[in-house]
């Protein structure tokens, strides 16, 4: 099982939510990191669905999970699409490849959005914190 987790939104590095505390004490910080798609405000977290421009690309922070199945499985109840959850999922994880800004590439899982976002407000720099205010 992959162990490494993409993440974009409230559960990266510096955000003082809980399961970014769960992360954080269940990982280990690779890096920052972007990898190709679309960014936009769901409400106070964000939503990353597939680029549609060569030019689309959203930031983030990668984590080494230490225990993998158990934490994945808490990360997919949290974001709604976990074995119990109704469907359809307002997320999906799949795997992407990211991109390291220290240099180099990996493979990582990724929550993407799995919802219409015509009525949602795209986040042009691929930034959730130019999101906020």
């Amino acid at each position: 099982m992959l162990d490494r987790l993409f993440v974009y939104g409230t559960l990266m590095r510096g955000y003082d939510h809980p399961m970014a505390r769960r992360l954080s004490d269940n990982a280990d910080y690779i890096g920052a990191a972007t990898m190709p798609g679309r960014l936009y405000k769901v409400a106070h977290y964000p939503g990353l669905i597939e680029a549609t421009a060569a030019s689309d690309r959203v930031l983030g922070d990668v984590f080494r999970l230490h225990r993998p199945a158990e934490l994945l499985a808490e990360l997919d109840d949290y974001e709604g699409c976990g074995a119990g959850c109704e469907q359809p999922a307002p997320y999906r994880r799949e795997i992407a490849r990211v991109t390291l800004a220290a240099g180099g590439e990996l493979e990582a899982y990724v929550y993407i959005y799995n919802f219409d976002v015509a009525r949602l407000r795209h986040i042009p720099s691929g930034r959730f914190a130019d999101s906020i205010g």
